[in-house]
């Protein structure tokens, strides 16, 4: 019986008496490990080291699916080692590696924007700007994701450019008036939708979040992400601290608000109070306090709706601000006034007062567009007397935010209206942005 076991368990003729082992992935000299250069820091923004992205798994899927050639012997050793051998990959094209691929499209220079265009740009108001009336004529048309855009801003360092976030897992920088390529920079650095983009206030950087639990830190100019903040939550909004730009504020899906410092690269300050998913951050104009929105449907506590956060000391400072049975998606806290407004699923936007005991305006609401459960955000203009949102029949609603009363109503798309960002230095500009992928320049 011995002898018998020894002779059907011998290799076949045409193999060697060993099976050659595979040699791990990381070591093939076809795939070298990524690398991404590691760029010298222009502002305070430290530089961490860049993680290797792994190998995709369908690289290998086409070897398993190779189809004999008719009529030749496989072996017992090359059915083996089908499953071992790493084949031969052609160098990556565009459609194989989206996350790599010339993020650089454009100019983001001001060279190719016209003089007169360039002369507004460059002069920015000490004061208050009187807000002139919108033509609602479609300048510009931004046409690149293929998914909802989430959000826009403009930059306030460089107000030729607007950068837009979607669920495409994209983020794209947009050169508004250049006379050639207006698309500038295609990012792609997420593996799932992007919530939220903000511009850094220290120059070209953005700093981005969404459903892969990460927030980037990516470099514009140079087209590379300098640092990779992780959570254990999806992370849906993202804010700034009005005087010190190293440090932001990141709400997520579990609740959690979470104060960062970039130069350190962890977190200094945590803000918990068992609330629902957090929708929207907000900082009061002295920077000393924040006010949060979340989604209270799931725990049924109203007062959570609405909070004013101390800042220094992880305190929440209001109680039940915001007592009606809404979420709201949205907190713009006037550019001058002690006051902020939450966009409410009531299909109305409420005012509060921003100073102790931050009541609600019960006399006062802007009413007449719709929310319907999309995350419709608003925004104040440059000289704080108007206020603009959303809506989710498609336009775009301005009100006078003295008088609450509707000035004007902009068609912009027939599906919703997301985001809306007043220009901040041409207060005549607005860039809105739709549930269909579209983006729109109005003045």
């Amino acid at each position: 019986m011995d002898l018998l076991c020894n002779a059907y368990s011998t290799n076949s003729d045409d193999e060697p008496e060993s099976e050659p082992k595979s040699k791990p992935i990381s070591r093939n000299p076809l795939f070298p490990p990524s690398k991404r250069p590691r760029p010298r820091p222009e502002f305070s923004y430290p530089l961490t080291e860049p993680r290797s992205v792994p190998l995709p798994n369908q690289l290998y899927s086409s070897l398993h699916n190779e189809t004999p050639v008719a009529g030749r012997y496989i072996s017992k050793r090359e059915r083996a080692l089908s499953g071992s051998i790493v084949p031969t990959v052609p160098e990556p094209g565009p459609s194989q590696n989206p996350t790599v691929t010339k993020p650089v499209l454009g100019s983001i220079s001001e060279s190719d924007i016209p003089h007169d265009i360039l002369s507004s740009l460059r002069y920015r108001p000490k004061r208050r700007v009187q807000q002139s009336r919108l033509s609602g004529r479609l300048f510009a048309a931004l046409c690149c994701h293929t998914k909802a855009v989430n959000t826009i801003q403009w930059s306030p360092t460089h107000p030729h450019l607007l950068a837009s976030a979607g669920m495409d897992h994209s983020i794209c920088i947009w050169n508004v008036w250049s006379r050639h390529q207006k698309l500038a920079r295609a990012f792609s650095f997420h593996n799932a939708a992007v919530n939220d983009v903000k511009w850094s206030p220290q120059g070209l950087f953005v700093l981005s979040c969404g459903y892969d639990s990460s927030l980037r830190l990516i470099d514009v100019e140079k087209g590379i992400e300098t640092q990779n903040f992780k959570e254990e939550q999806v992370i849906r909004v993202i804010k700034f601290h009005p005087d010190n730009p190293n440090l932001f504020l990141s709400g997520g899906s579990k609740g959690s608000i979470r104060l960062w410092d970039i130069r350190r690269g962890k977190v200094v300050h945590e803000y918990i109070r068992g609330l629902g998913p957090i929708l929207d951050v907000e900082f009061t104009i002295n920077g000393k306090q924040f006010i949060s929105s979340s989604d209270v449907s799931g725990v049924n506590m109203s007062e959570n709706s609405v909070i004013v956060w101390d800042i220094s000391r992880e305190v929440p400072l209001s109680n039940q601000v915001y007592v009606e049975a809404y979420t709201c998606p949205c907190i713009r806290h006037h550019p001058f006034d002690p006051y902020f407004v939450a966009q409410s699923n009531g299909n109305y936007i409420a005012i509060f007062s921003s100073s102790p005991p931050f009541r609600l305006d019960k006399y006062r609401r802007y009413e007449n567009h719709v929310v319907s459960g999309f995350p419709i955000k608003c925004n104040f203009s440059l000289d704080g007397e108007k206020l603009v949102s959303g809506s989710s029949d498609g336009s775009i609603y301005i009100y006078n935010c003295r008088s609450t009363k509707l000035d004007r109503k902009i068609k912009a798309y027939e599906q919703s209206c997301i985001d809306v960002a007043i220009h901040p230095i041409l207060p005549d500009i607005i860039a809105s942005c739709n549930w269909h992928g579209d983006i729109s320049v109005f003045e």
